[in-house]
């Protein structure tokens, strides 16, 4: 086991509330694996991400828990231990690849920076990311240009060579693939394939749960906040169990089955207030239907349990 969430918990204090976006999640990230993280925009995922490298934007906060990572704990390092482990065992490739760049400077200097911060000299550095951009298919040259001289697909493909500099032993990818066409969303996850078979762990975020199924090895299901469903991927797709997974599947499409798509109804709930015990019930169509359930799924927040081996979920029909 690379990667040990345990009972993850992270707040952001904010002058309207407190805002409860990550609440008991645990997961973990076995060495070699692709796990996926999917849901709605606003369900926690990519503040899950920052929480493993403890990289929170403030007013965020972690709040509980704790994030192994090869035995040490992440969230009790000192700035200075952290900065050893980001960009060299644990590399990040963000959501938008021009603000994860400074714009001011050359393309070059920034993948040079990466490892003349980790002790490699600047000559060797230089060389290193030449050959970098030549692995992800950029020209040489580009080494030269600023970042608004490339286009989105060369930007992040920049930013997966900067993070491919040392190997690292866990990539987290929040959504790269955002805004750029299929094809260069394809080459994308090829290069994050092949770190993969390098043996990189990838921890990913998408809101594509059809992208998931294509590439992971695990997907995890985030709902405001609660990590409501995670298994192998077979498992998701073949017997997907909790009413969001399902809900979530009803409402993509697919090119080789005829099938009616319907959205979910509703809203996420506001995560400075969620609503009590499940904080799917209020758009859940199987609580809506089963008498039963009232004073259960309304009331008790239900545990994640084992349902078939490495196949979990958090939802009172499994009880």
């Amino acid at each position: 086991m690379l990667v040990d969430v345990k009972n993850l918990s992270i707040y952001y204090f904010t002058l309207s509330g407190i805002v409860r976006a990550v609440e008991n999640v645990s997961f973990h990230i076995d060495k070699g694996e692709w796990v996926t993280f999917v849901g709605e925009s606003g369900s926690g995922k990519s503040t899950v991400a920052y929480g493993i490298i403890n990289l929170v934007p403030s007013p965020g906060k972690i709040t509980g828990g704790k994030v192994l990572f090869q035995g040490n704990d992440l969230t009790k390092l000192s700035p200075e231990e952290l900065k050893n482990i980001r960009g060299k065992e644990i590399s990040m490739v963000f959501q938008d690849p021009m603000t994860s760049l400074d714009p001011l400077r050359k393309v070059g200097d920034q993948i040079v920076e990466v490892m003349v911060e980790h002790g490699v000299d600047e000559k060797e550095a230089l060389k290193r990311a030449k050959d970098l951009l030549k692995s992800v298919n950029i020209p040489e040259d580009r080494i030269s240009y600023y970042p608004h001289q490339l286009s989105g697909g060369q930007r992040q493909r920049i930013i997966i060579s900067m993070a491919m500099a040392f190997h690292p032993k866990l990539l987290i990818a929040d959504e790269p693939t955002t805004a750029l066409d299929v094809i260069v969303q394809d080459s994308i996850m090829d290069l994050i394939d092949k770190l993969k078979e390098e043996g990189t762990s990838i921890f990913f975020i998408t809101h594509d749960i059809s992208l998931a199924v294509e590439r992971s090895d695990r997907i995890g299901i985030m709902y405001a906040g609660k990590l409501v469903e995670i298994g192998f991927v077979d498992q998701i797709i073949e017997n997907p169990l909790h009413p969001y997974t399902q809900a979530l599947f009803a409402s993509t499409p697919d090119l080789w089955v005829d099938k009616k798509i319907s959205a979910i109804p509703g809203f996420p709930p506001d995560l400075r207030a969620p609503p009590p015990g499940c904080r799917f019930h209020p758009r859940c169509s199987v609580f809506k239907n089963k008498e039963e359930l009232k004073g259960v799924c309304d009331v008790e927040e239900p545990k994640m349990i084992e349902v078939e081996n490495g196949h979990f979920v958090a939802c009172h029909l499994y009880r």
